[in-house]
């Protein structure tokens, strides 16, 4: 936890004025059945209605200084809380944006969004508790318990048959809660993820008519998450009427006994008034205390989660030594690669070798699952090799300053993602000083100039979430066009012309050709026309490098190459050649 209590040091005032308002609060509730009871005993029982009216309005002052202590705690430890959960949700999103692809993959998507929202609220609430009930309930608790025994000792014994009880009744809670708000976490994790995978996925279900059985899969885990919620609230449902009794009894006891003393004059009626208010305060300091161990086991299960992204060290490392270079050319190495994905036994990427002169177009083809894409993942660090070295500029991509090499590469993925804003603010994302000239001219070379400029407001009209509101292949010619805008000296095309026609692709990557001047180009594909555009071919088989040149060179020596020319041109394109 002291991981945690770090995010409340800067708000160390409101953290300490928000426990002593609340003791402000506290002392005035004790103070309330004491006055009562010289209101009864001395006041109405003696017939001094002077008294009676002097002690009341002392009663509201008193009700109001604990009032004002009740709202003053309540804003500042509200101000604690709220601040605690913006900045641990903020490092939070931070860490996440360090993760690369494997971390990701460790923890799921839908599971960082929990950690980011339901997490770091039942965290953020459990503060707001602590700073307000766990002084409230201990005081209350213990000054109840004093004033009980200061008014009869020996009525006070009661105390011994009662507390024992409750504690254990508390002890049992927390004991059971733990495993089950653990499970009702993972509960919300597996909805989160259907929710999200049908939201995304909503054209595949409907194609394929999947709606049924998608309806079932959340019928199915949200039913998991009530169950979970049932067993783990049933043991608050079950514990309340204990605990009552247990209060029920205590009361009936102190009547009966309280009753017997006022009988042998041993005590007054006011002071039974008042013992009954302290055993109710002491009772249900108590509840306050068990509501807040509840509460801890519960937020006990996200802290772990948070605390497993906190702790969760980013695969890729910045060395503390880095090198920053001022400018790249764009030359790149593969020297004896090797890469595989923790847990896998064999490697995706086994024995890469190639150099790629500065400017060059290379054309990475092989068929799905080849390693095409890890390959190119490799470059920007994505993911960095298992064995072997990336080169650019003769300098090892591992000794470079993340923020620096990332700075000349600019990549267009196979999933296009756009983000909320405008065409424009979308278009400058990669480069937020580029000018209405720059990004023009890259739209037109991605084919989408003529596209945007009829759109209602042009370059300023408003692009949904996701850029749901633009088909797949307007969404793939603005990702070009966002990555032209940075003008880099290494562009990394993942297969992002796969929903553009053959026409439209040819002129795109004619136009990068000219505006990429000096820039070296990687284009992923699968196709061999958008190969046949490129200087060189690097041909990949089973994440093996099996051939590596021109598209002749490939015809003549590259068999694998040659197979998938013949798949997609036929035998007759081949003599022709």
């Amino acid at each position: 936890m002291k991981v945690f209590l770090r995010y409340l040091k800067p708000y160390w005032l409101s953290t300490v004025l928000a426990p002593l308002f609340m003791v402000i609060e506290v002392i005035c509730d004790l103070a309330q059945p004491t006055l009562l009871a010289r209101i009864v005993d001395e006041g109405i029982a003696r017939g001094n209605l002077q008294l009676v009216w002097k002690t009341g309005i002392f009663m509201l002052l008193v009700a109001l200084i604990g009032a004002v202590g009740g709202i003053g705690c309540t804003i500042f430890a509200s101000h604690a809380s709220q601040n605690f959960g913006a900045d641990l949700r903020r490092n939070l999103f931070k860490k996440v944006l360090s993760f690369s692809i494997t971390n990701v993959n460790k923890f799921h998507t839908s599971s960082l969004i929990t950690r980011l929202t339901n997490d770091v609220t039942q965290l953020q609430n459990l503060v707001m508790m602590l700073l307000r009930i766990v002084v409230r309930g201990p005081l209350l608790f213990i000054g109840g318990i004093l004033m009980a025994i200061s008014i009869n000792a020996h009525l006070s014994s009661i105390f011994i048959f009662l507390i024992p009880p409750i504690i254990f009744l508390f002890l049992w809670l927390t004991k059971k809660g733990d495993l089950l708000f653990r499970k009702i976490q993972d509960s919300v994790d597996r909805v989160n993820a259907v929710v999200r995978e049908n939201l995304l996925g909503v054209r595949v279900v409907r194609a394929f008519r999947r709606e049924e059985y998608e309806k079932e899969n959340f019928h199915k885990n949200n039913e998991l998450l009530k169950n979970s919620m049932i067993k783990a609230f049933s043991l608050i449902v079950f514990a309340l009427p204990v605990f009552i009794f247990i209060v029920n009894a205590g009361t009936i006891g102190v009547l009966w006994f309280g009753g017997v003393l006022v009988k042998k004059n041993q005590m007054e009626v006011g002071n039974i008034i008042a013992y009954t208010n302290y055993l109710m305060q002491i009772m249900f300091s108590l509840m306050m205390i068990g509501n807040i161990l509840n509460f801890v086991v519960r937020a006990g299960a996200s802290a772990k989660r948070v605390l497993g992204v906190l702790d969760e060290q980013p695969a890729i490392h910045e060395l503390q030594n880095a090198l920053y270079v001022p400018e790249i050319k764009g030359r790149v190495d593969f020297e004896d690669v090797e890469f595989r994905y923790s847990g896998d036994t064999s490697p995706v990427l086994k024995n890469v070798n190639f150099s790629v002169k500065s400017g060059e177009v290379i054309a990475i083809l092989g068929e799905t699952g080849s390693g095409k894409t890890t390959l190119m993942n490799l470059i920007p660090r994505l993911i960095d090799v298992t064995s072997g070295d990336v080169k650019i500029d003769d300098s090892d991509v591992r000794v470079l300053k993340l923020q620096n090499l990332r700075k000349y590469i600019a990549a267009v993925p196979q999933e296009t993602n756009l983000f909320s804003g405008t065409v424009k603010e979308n278009l400058k994302w990669g480069k937020e000083d580029a000018t209405d000239e720059e990004v023009i001219k890259a739209a037109k070379i991605a084919q989408i100039h003529d596209f945007i400029i009829n759109l209602p407001q042009g370059y300023d009209s408003y692009v949904e979430r996701g850029g749901r509101n633009f088909s797949g292949g307007q969404k793939q010619r603005l990702s070009i066009a966002r990555a032209l805008v940075r003008k880099p000296k290494i562009l990394i095309l993942d297969d992002c012309t796969s929903s553009v026609d053959p026409i439209t692709e040819r002129k795109i990557l004619e136009g990068l050709r000219e505006y990429t001047k000096g820039c070296t180009t990687f284009i992923i594909t699968q196709k061999i026309s958008t190969a046949l555009l490129a200087d060189r071919i690097l041909t990949l088989q089973e994440g093996k490098m099996v051939g590596f040149g021109t598209h002749e060179d490939l015809l003549r020596n590259c068999r694998a190459y040659r197979e998938i020319y013949e798949s997609q041109l036929g035998n007759g394109m081949i003599n022709d050649a």
